[in-house]
């Protein structure tokens, strides 16, 4: 089987393709344009490996998309390609619906294409799995049952908004025109090699530096936090045993206001870190409050009982030991860090 995955060089993207490559015989051709997210660094195996292709594609390029298929032939696709970071997407929202919109449908009719042209017996065996977020649901209150995968849409932020349309687009490429696809709605993603603008890593390093942990407004937002090489698991039983036109919900179980998050990031750093910063002598003393985000969401939480029952998936990791293998991760690569955040990056 060969999966071409689009944002294979991302956070989760790369975990994917680690993980495909380590635990499967799958053959694997990343896309990725390689924006200031994406990083190759995080594939250093990968490239030696033969079962990994790489290219340098933009999915908002038509023809370059075309040529990626007829040159590779993919059996499925794994779409992860995203602009996903919401303050970026409060700060200037083209690019996120240029990519996540544009591109998605751009994706959409390269693979509908290639797949009208197979034969009937691969025909039958392709897959396209769009991989989303569970803020197309907008948030809930504190008394709200779980986002399930009949939950109505309401997206709050425009990157939210952008992944909600991509989510509408993929189910209406496979209402129409019968593409097989399959669609993943996960939580809140955290776990070695994220791009350090996101929340755990930016405390993370914020903290080694002795720079304030800057938290929005009270901190009580909730998120359900998933351990990426859990998520990865999930995405690998929707893309193989999924079935085609459904939903998958993929949750960790775990959910924890920001200021939790911070506190349980703090209390690792204290146990690890021997020598800190000049006049700190706990690291919850850096944090700090700011300006709470525009339209913020209060709380997402993301029920697992569809996924459990059908694919026979759970996480296997809780917050308290994803987050100790985080911090620690973190800890023997702050090079790795300065690095990313060193290199010049091309916006996209």
């Amino acid at each position: 089987m060969k999966v071409l995955v689009t944002g294979g060089a991302g956070f989760i993207g790369s975990a994917v393709i680690r993980y495909l490559l380590a635990h499967t015989d799958i053959e694997i051709v990343n896309v990725d344009v390689l924006s200031y997210a994406g990083n190759l660094e995080s594939l250093e195996e990968a490239a030696a490996n033969d079962r990994y292709a790489f290219e340098q594609v933009d999915i908002c390029n038509q023809k370059a998309l075309e040529r990626v298929f007829e040159v590779h032939k993919p059996d499925a696709v794994m779409h992860l390609a995203a602009e996903s970071h919401v303050d970026r997407s409060i700060d200037g929202p083209a690019a996120f619906i240029q990519t996540n919109v544009v591109g998605t449908y751009v994706l959409l009719e390269v693979a509908r294409c290639y797949w009208s042209n197979m034969s009937a017996d691969k025909q039958k065996t392709f897959r396209f799995h769009h991989i989303s977020t569970d803020e197309v649901y907008g948030d809930l209150d504190a008394t709200d049952s779980p986002f399930t995968e009949t939950t109505r849409y309401c997206p709050s932020s425009p990157y939210s908004a952008s992944k909600a349309s991509a989510d509408h687009l993929v189910r209406a490429w496979h209402r129409t025109y019968g593409l097989p696809v399959v669609v993943s709605n996960c939580s809140n993603n955290y776990g070695p090699f994220q791009f350090p603008e996101k929340l755990i890593p930016l405390m993370i390093l914020n903290a080694l530096a002795g720079k304030p942990l800057p938290v929005y407004g009270d901190g009580l937002q909730v998120r359900d936090w998933l351990f990426v090489d859990d998520h990865v698991k999930a995405l690998h039983s929707v893309l193989t045993k999924g079935v085609l036109g459904e939903t998958y919900n993929i949750g960790g179980q775990s959910e924890k206001t920001n200021i939790e998050v911070v506190h349980c990031v703090c209390r690792c750093l204290d146990e690890l870190v021997e020598e800190k910063p000049a006049g700190v002598t706990t690291f919850k003393q850096l944090i700090s409050h700011v300006t709470d985000r525009l339209g913020h969401d209060r709380r997402y939480a993301v029920d697992n009982a569809k996924i459990s029952r059908d694919l026979h998936w759970q996480p296997d990791e809780t917050f308290e030991s994803g987050i100790r293998k985080t911090v620690m991760w973190y800890l023997d690569n702050v090079d790795w860090c300065r690095r990313i955040l060193e290199k010049p990056h091309r916006d996209h």
